[in-house]
């Protein structure tokens, strides 16, 4: 046979024979030891659940990176000076090299001095990349991330508070303007804090901070996930939940229930309180008005409804 031939040239060189030679090598010993556990499907490298759950960990990836708190910049001489009139958390102030230094502009860099705010001179293609092309004026503001309290913090400030818990949860409302004016209603009226829900919800913005005129530092602001879920649990812990309704079931003059532990739902702007947000109320308040004004802008439902709860509690107190 060709590969047994001692001739010159007929022999295999060293190596090249295919298959065992001499022996076996231990390779039929190894042949029969096992290899451990079949990986699971999900991790196992070419399996269409592996490609699977790698791409759903991409997505997870992506969505949280979107919904990852950014820093935002506030643009344009008057909106920056009320920022730091307000005492709005900042990181930076960005000035344009060569602005004409009106009176906006000198308050801004004198406030962010006095607050210990870095002021950074850039030139003006920078600050454009850095706003967006918005018409800043010259002058730019940096603000952190705003940080939220968790559902279960609220109730437990509540609890430690010497008054009955007050809570105020917002559902729906999308105009930041409105979240900023009924933080500093809460905080007016001695709220505990405040619930916002994590969709379909302005959250605290430049313009929300603004329109607390700084409030929003000194009200815990949490964001529920699931907010009829939350309220319900407010529920179990002893709190009376009152939503404000058009078609309320009683009018801020015979709200009863204002001593009690309460949290106060404020509806959105247009449609007021979603199904099972009013299902889960323990009772609805409407607000009487004169004929021919259809409703009061959320912001202004929720100081009326905190007054009469705040004014109650002091008589209450008093007797």
């Amino acid at each position: 046979m060709a590969g047994n031939s001692r001739r010159k040239g007929a022999i295999r060189k060293p190596g090249t024979k295919k298959g065992q030679v001499t022996g076996s090598g231990g390779q039929r010993a190894k042949s029969l030891e096992g290899k451990g556990p079949t990986p699971r499907a999900s991790i196992r490298p070419g399996h269409p659940a592996q490609k699977r759950a790698v791409k759903a960990a991409q997505q997870q990836q992506r969505r949280s990176a979107r919904d990852k708190p950014t820093a935002e910049l506030v643009a344009g001489r008057n909106p920056v000076v009320e920022c730091l009139r307000a005492m709005v958390p900042t990181t930076a102030l960005y000035v344009q090299l060569g602005v004409d230094a009106d009176d906006r502009v000198t308050e801004a860099v004198r406030l962010a001095a006095d607050r210990g705010i870095s002021v950074l001179e850039v030139s003006k293609p920078e600050l454009d990349r850095l706003t967006g092309g918005a018409l800043h004026q010259g002058l730019a503001l940096q603000m952190p991330p705003f940080e939220y309290a968790h559902p279960d913090d609220l109730l437990r400030f509540a609890h430690d508070s010497t008054e009955p818990p007050l809570l105020v949860a917002l559902d729906g409302v999308t105009d930041p303007r409105n979240l900023g004016a009924v933080i500093r209603s809460a905080a007016a009226f001695g709220a505990n804090g405040v619930l916002l829900p994590q969709r379909r919800s302005a959250s605290i913005t430049a313009v929300a901070w603004r329109t607390s005129a700084g409030t929003a530092a000194k009200i815990p602001v949490a964001i529920a996930t699931n907010l009829t879920r939350v309220l319900r649990q407010y529920a179990a812990e002893g709190l009376m939940i009152v939503g404000l309704d058009a078609d309320g079931s009683v009018t801020v003059d015979d709200l009863s229930l204002a001593t009690s532990p309460l949290v106060v739902v404020v509806g959105s702007e247009g449609r007021g309180l979603s199904r099972l947000v009013r299902e889960t109320c323990d009772e609805t308040v409407s607000i009487p008005m004169s004929a021919g004004v259809e409703s009061l802008n959320a912001s202004v439902a929720a100081g009326v409804v905190l007054a009469e709860v705040s004014r109650r509690r002091r008589v209450a107190g008093r007797t």
